[in-house]
């Protein structure tokens, strides 16, 4: 905040909310229906709007929620915006912040509120890109919340693959995920992320009714927000009933194997977004046209900036910067070529360290494809 000259940060994001002050409350309803707000001022105490005033720590203040959305206050909101107005300028006053030159960080809300406040002389900017920025460099702790987040995901990614059986549906399949999630503390999955044998290809189908066969392709994608609110971000591809599988299957495994090792061997400190582009694994000519949305993101309490994209896409890189150390990437790899029946989606989690990366994610490859 002081480096981007934020004098207060207006937060209604649950996942700000989370990781400004460990706040997490009903976060997937205020993902749609932003209920609370959370006022954070670069010195002075922190205030949650709407909150149920159990104590969580890092709270200061509580205080009704001003009812900003259609489903808490009918479809003119005007004088709840106006009321948030005052809160802001109470939060500016009372902690002697309302110097000339610096902004209200503000998070995507109603445009009423950014026009009040613009008729009333403030300067904003962006409060998502500002968390966002916050967030790219991991503190120890957040490190730790992986490693748990990740260990919970690893067990229970061993658990579909021991229910994993012929008959089952994919949807049957991906609830044991879910199932493992909750019962740690974990909190939601962003989507369903597994497909089994011809919706393998193309990637990005969720899971439906559809029942495995045997020698099925099943590949999965776990974006699990689990304990503490930190992702496990880890893909994996199995062959139903296990064995050596086609050759589609296996040339499309080696691919995607080939392709997130290379871009692992380019990760350390200094390296820049662009370079990591430029340098990506060049992609055999039959799988580059179903290549997955990127080849490196963020992560951290769920995927984060940055998003690094492979070269055919390289327009779409607009964020400038480089690799520096307790980042945390996800290095990514889809294959499946059109006219074949298998898609191979495989994802590693990797913390970038002092000289280098160490792999987060460790669950095991499947060395009867790669033979």
């Amino acid at each position: 905040m002081a480096a981007q000259k934020a004098s207060v940060a207006v937060l209604f994001s649950p996942v700000s909310m989370r990781y400004a002050a460990n706040f997490d409350e009903y976060q997937l309803f205020q993902s749609h229906i932003p209920t609370t707000m959370m006022i954070v001022p670069i010195e002075g105490p922190v205030a949650v709007f709407g909150a149920s005033q159990r104590h969580h720590p890092n709270i200061d203040i509580y205080q009704p929620s001003r009812m900003a959305t259609p489903f808490d206050g009918g479809l003119d909101f005007t004088e709840s915006c106006r009321a948030i107005v005052e809160d802001i300028e109470q939060t500016l006053k009372q902690n002697n912040l309302s110097d000339a030159g610096f902004h209200i960080a503000l998070e995507r809300t109603s445009p009423i509120l950014s026009r009040l406040l613009i008729e009333k002389g403030y300067s904003l900017i962006d409060g998502e890109a500002l968390v966002e920025s916050a967030r790219m460099i991991k503190h120890p702790t957040e490190i730790q919340c992986l490693r748990h987040t990740i260990d919970v995901a690893q067990h229970g990614m061993d658990k579909m693959r021991e229910y994993l059986r012929p008959g089952l549906t994919e949807l049957q399949v991906w609830s044991i995920l879910h199932q493992v999630n909750i019962a740690h503390g974990g909190d939601w999955i962003d989507g369903r992320m597994l497909a089994s044998g011809p919706r393998t290809n193309p990637w990005l189908q969720e899971a439906t009714h559809r029942k495995i066969a045997p020698g099925d392709t099943v590949a999965f994608d776990s974006d699990m927000v689990g304990p503490n609110g930190y992702l496990a971000d880890i893909s994996r591809t199995w062959v139903c009933g296990g064995g050596n599988g086609s050759q589609s299957q296996r040339e499309a495994y080696r691919h995607s194997y080939d392709e997130i090792h290379h871009n692992m061997s380019l990760l350390k400190p200094g390296v820049g977004f662009a370079e990591l582009t430029e340098r990506a694994f060049k992609r055999a000519e039959k799988f580059r046209d179903r290549r997955y949305v990127c080849a490196f993101h963020g992560v951290g309490l769920c995927d984060e900036f940055p998003k690094i994209y492979y070269p055919e896409d390289a327009r779409y890189n607009n964020c400038p910067g480089e690799l520096q150390e307790n980042m945390v990437l996800s290095v990514e790899s889809y294959s499946g070529a059109e006219g074949e029946p298998d898609g191979v989606k495989l994802e590693e989690m990797v913390l970038i360290t002092a000289t280098g990366f160490e792999r987060l994610s460790t669950y095991p490859f499947e060395t009867e494809l790669l033979a």
